[in-house]
């Protein structure tokens, strides 16, 4: 599990992907929901606007991910 430091309260799953270097760009992120192989919190997500707080486990391509 890897921790990505976030800066405020919440940021949308879109922007954290991006900023964890899981994607290059945030046309990516499109593609990944859609196939469905995004987890939030152990659940299959497909929104790239949810919100994720301090905590929250992002599952996505092997990786392991926290809020933080």
């Amino acid at each position: 599990m890897r921790d990505v430091s976030i800066q405020g309260d919440a940021i949308r799953l879109g922007q954290f992907l991006k900023l964890a270097d899981v994607v290059d760009a945030g046309s990516d992120v499109k593609g990944l929901l859609a196939g469905g192989v995004v987890r939030v919190n152990g659940e299959v997500e497909s929104r790239r606007g949810r919100q994720l707080v301090p905590g929250d486990e992002v599952v996505v391509a092997g990786q392991e991910l926290r809020v933080g």
